[in-house]
């Protein structure tokens, strides 16, 4: 005999109180859901001011979601922002990452994603892994076998997908390269990538092209581009760390805190080091270092910063690049940009560089993070005040970083044993490569261009 379907409150509480019922239910799952959806149908169409009421509650939810995920003070206002929005789009905190561009359905560790439900839940199980537990012990088994047939010398344990696109989602919003720049998925440890070896766009462009006028029947003058390649090989990036074994055994909880935001953080510092300063040897070429990169000598001599520098920079952008360049400044050197005057000509004084709130208002507004129309970004890893790149304008979208996709996680309660710690090991490979090769020399043979500008 069927469940009878509740109409209101007072039938859902006859029903869940039949133990007759209650039986019913719970030994059918099937039966359980289509119970509940016919239930709340029928709610409804007894009142219908109960869907007035549900969709209240969904857009308080949803605009308290968008609050906890960092919308500004404008948007926390704005009703309409949380109807305009895409909730279906996979969206992460940032909305302006997708995690799309992060997951990859065909990344060996994919058909691992049901295993655990978090990173912490991850690592607790492999730093908790005991024959005694058998099913446990068999995906552990699987991780660990899938990890060596990929890269025998790591070793560890495989991390799934969804949990290495988790960490790399929390690390996007504080890392400053990754999240700008052209992310290549890697199938293999070296991927090569073609680049166009153009070094000068007097006579042809793309390192070769030309183009010139003929008659009709005129012979043609063969041309074809010059291409180079690039080749992105998988570094191999380890994180470690330290933690009291009381940590681990009496609160899963704060390993979840510690596991769920130091190593994402810690992730995108070391990366972010590298993509800045790495050497291209073992590591990932920074593109401070590119052979393509652009240097301007200061104007007023070593150390000191004026506004003619960062002309002198803006100038020398490709101009396809101008408007998703980004300035990526020292912190020392920040108090120099916040004075920094211009004339404004005919004896009508000077003006702030950096225009908008915080200037006028007796600095108590917060001061525009833009100059020339273009984001400054403040990071520790940009050369320290008045040496070469303290000051640099980059357009991120001709770096290419490769990510070999796939983690591999490793714990040992062994190797700190006299010390009561266990220790944890993660590993990532990845590289980075500038996608061009040299400046470029413009058509009307001024001073070279790049995507890479850094003051000197």
């Amino acid at each position: 005999m069927p469940v009878k379907v509740a109409h209101n409150a007072d039938e859902i509480k006859e029903v869940l109180t039949d133990r007759a019922s209650l039986k019913e239910l719970l030994n059918d799952n099937d039966k359980f859901v289509e119970w509940v959806e016919k239930s709340i149908n029928a709610r409804i169409k007894s009142d219908p001011a109960m869907l007035d009421q549900l969709k209240e509650s969904a857009e308080l939810a949803a605009i308290k979601f968008l609050r906890d995920q960092g919308m500004d003070e404008g948007e926390k206002k704005d009703l309409s922002y949380a109807k305009r929005l895409n909730l279906d789009a996979p969206y992460i905190r940032n909305r302006n990452i997708r995690t799309d561009s992060i997951y990859n359905k065909a990344a060996i560790g994919a058909k691992f994603d049901k295993m655990f439900n978090s990173t912490p839940q991850f690592l607790h199980a492999i730093s908790e892994h005991s024959a005694k537990d058998a099913a446990l012990s068999a995906n552990l088994v699987e991780l660990k076998n899938a990890m060596s047939s990929m890269k025998p010398s790591d070793g560890g344990f495989l991390i799934p997908e969804i949990l290495r696109a988790d960490l790399l989602r929390i690390a996007l919003e504080r890392a400053i390269v990754r999240s700008r720049a052209r992310v290549i998925p890697m199938d293999s440890l070296t991927v090569p990538l073609p680049a166009v070896d153009s070094t000068s766009n007097v006579a042809s462009v793309y390192g070769g092209v030309v183009g010139y006028w003929t008659e009709e029947g005129a012979t043609i003058t063969e041309s074809r581009p010059r291409f180079a390649r690039v080749e992105l090989r998988a570094q191999k990036l380890t994180l470690y760390t330290e933690m009291p074994n009381e940590l681990i055994r009496d609160s899963i909880i704060s390993l979840e805190a510690f596991i769920g935001q130091i190593f994402p953080e810690a992730l995108a510092w070391f990366e972010d080091v590298a993509f800045f300063i790495g050497g291209g040897v073992g590591e990932p070429l920074g593109f401070l270092n590119a052979p393509a990169a652009v240097s301007v000598t200061r104007d007023a001599g070593q150390g000191a910063v004026e506004w003619i520098d960062v002309v002198n920079m803006y100038c020398r952008m490709l101009p396809q690049s101008i408007d998703r360049a980004v300035w990526v400044v020292s912190p020392d050197v920040m108090a120099s940009l916040l004075t920094m005057t211009f004339d404004t000509g005919a004896g009508t004084g000077t003006a702030p560089v950096m225009l908008g709130s915080g200037y006028g208002d007796g600095g108590t507004g917060s001061p525009s993070m833009t100059m020339l129309g273009r984001p400054i970004v403040v990071s520790e890893k940009a050369r320290a005040a008045g040496t070469s790149g303290d000051i640099n304008f980059v357009d991120f979208g001709f770096y290419l970083i490769g990510d070999r996709q796939a983690m591999s996680a490793r714990q040992s309660e062994d190797f700190r044993f006299n010390q009561d710690v266990t220790a944890f090991r993660v590993i990532e490979r990845v590289d980075g490569r500038p996608w061009v090769l040299s400046p470029v020399t413009p058509q009307n043979g001024g001073s070279t261009l790049s995507p890479f500008v850094k003051l000197t």
